[in-house]
């Protein structure tokens, strides 16, 4: 049984969640606002949080915000609406592990909260993530890639591994070390993301008992736990300028000062990181130290979206669903047109991580061979049938691509049942074809 905290202003929906996750032998407790939830969030422990986007007093983000600051790593699953899409997925890239979209699917969210749970040892500032599902691509960009990782595995140079979230960062980095000479020795993952700055230094480099309140024994760092391997700091522009300088002496003199202890200790550690964003750009404004840039840029490896990896995309979703047959018992042998349609004009914000969970939902969803495209989020429909905001104050264009989104955003709720579709939108069905055509809704 887990510990869940409910945070959702909507009194009917969150009564409904909380009946349906006692049910199924989670003790669940239920706020409505940012500040009452910050408030139970310092007086109790919860082993997972359900978090609308929209609250009445901030959102979503206030919440990871606050957790990150305070060095804790239960999963964060964020709940949103369609046209939140976008927000969801820069949640995840500041922490939060899954995002659902309204309505919710009963089996969609225990699958989420399972897979969260399942991972909450990994989600720690030394994580780990599987490596049984990783496959290689064979797009001419992949081959660039993989040739490049060939070139720096067996050499000691730092390496930057560069890409948007979710496109296989700390999988590259593990490459790198099961192709060195280091091999036989630890690979250490760091998530600088998820560190407070209070708490940086010390995972770092250890510290001594005594050395601060809460500091009750010895605490190697994981410098020290990497000694003789590769220490890899993903995010690591979120260090904070007083760790910078640490970390750049520790890289220049090969030695490291526990917080609180006089001695020194001798490392030999490979150091690769990993970035979302651009560290040039952080050295220019100021918020990163050049020199230590320098130190930790011996080589640069950019890692591509999904969307640019032309047919690479097709092989990973066949991977996934074979994955998530084994996984979740099914046999989900092929796709429908429309289906597979959807995935390949999908643009993918969330790259691999965002594929792979979309797949396993829709293996989960679809009870025979065929998977069709109502096993897929709805906002992926929703996204790519939107057309981009026109400039200016053409009022008319504007009101014409919000009705579209209306039209569209009904057609998915009723499963395209245009009839339904026309009686909640207060139009005959003449009216509503006419629009789907002009449209170009299909």
């Amino acid at each position: 049984m887990a510990k869940l905290l409910i945070i959702e202003d909507d009194l009917t929906f969150s009564q409904i969640l909380e009946g349906f996750l006692t049910k199924h032998g989670h003790e669940v407790q239920v706020t409505h606002e940012v500040r009452k939830s910050l408030l139970l969030l310092d007086q109790q422990n919860f082993d997972l949080l359900l978090i609308d986007y929209r609250l009445p007093d901030g959102t979503g983000l206030d919440i990871l915000s606050h957790l990150r600051e305070k060095g804790s790593h239960q999963p964060v699953i964020i709940m949103t609406s369609f046209n939140d899409v976008r927000t969801a997925v820069r949640s995840i890239q500041l922490g939060a592990f899954d995002y659902i979209t309204k309505p919710v699917n009963p089996d969609e969210l225990l699958m989420i909260i399972s897979n969260a749970l399942g991972k909450k040892e990994q989600n720690t500032p030394h994580k780990s993530i599987e490596h049984a599902d990783a496959i290689k691509g064979k797009s001419a960009i992949a081959d660039k890639l993989y040739e490049h990782i060939n070139l720096v595995a067996p050499t000691d140079m730092s390496v930057i591994i560069q890409g948007e979230s979710g496109t296989g960062k700390e999988y590259a980095a593990r490459t790198l070390h099961t192709q060195s000479k280091r091999n036989d020795k630890p690979f250490i993952a760091v998530d600088c993301g998820a560190l407070s700055k209070e708490l940086a230094a010390s995972e770092l480099f250890g510290h001594a008992k005594g050395a601060f309140t809460g500091a009750i024994n010895d605490k190697k760092g994981q410098f020290e736990v990497a000694n003789g391997g590769t220490l890899f700091l993903d995010e690591v522009g979120n260090l904070s300028y007083e760790v910078q300088v640490k970390l750049l002496r520790a890289l220049q003199e090969r030695t490291i000062q526990p917080i609180g202890s006089i001695k020194t200790i001798k490392v030999d550690v490979r150091i690769i990181t990993a970035t979302n964003d651009d560290l040039k750009a952080s050295v220019t404004n100021g918020s990163f130290r050049e020199d230590l840039y320098h130190r930790l840029n011996e080589f640069k490896i950019q890692l591509p979206a999904l969307r640019d990896r032309g047919k690479d995309l097709e092989l990973f979703i066949s991977h996934f669903i074979r994955l998530s047959n084994e996984e979740l018992n099914r046999n989900v042998l092929s796709m429908s047109q429309q289906a597979r349609d959807l995935l390949l004009q999908y643009d993918w914000p969330g790259n691999l991580r965002e594929l792979k969970n979309v797949i396993k939902r829709m293996v989960l969803l679809t009870p025979g061979e065929t998977a069709e495209v109502d096993s897929l989020p709805e906002e992926m429909i929703i996204a790519i049938n939107q057309s981009p905001r026109p400039s200016g104050s053409d009022l008319k264009a504007i009101n014409e691509i919000n009705e579209k989104s209306i039209i569209l955003e009904t057609l998915v709720k009723v499963k395209y049942n245009k009839s339904k579709a026309a009686k909640l939108l207060n139009i005959d069905r003449k009216t509503l074809y006419s629009k789907m055509e002009r449209y170009e809704i299909e």
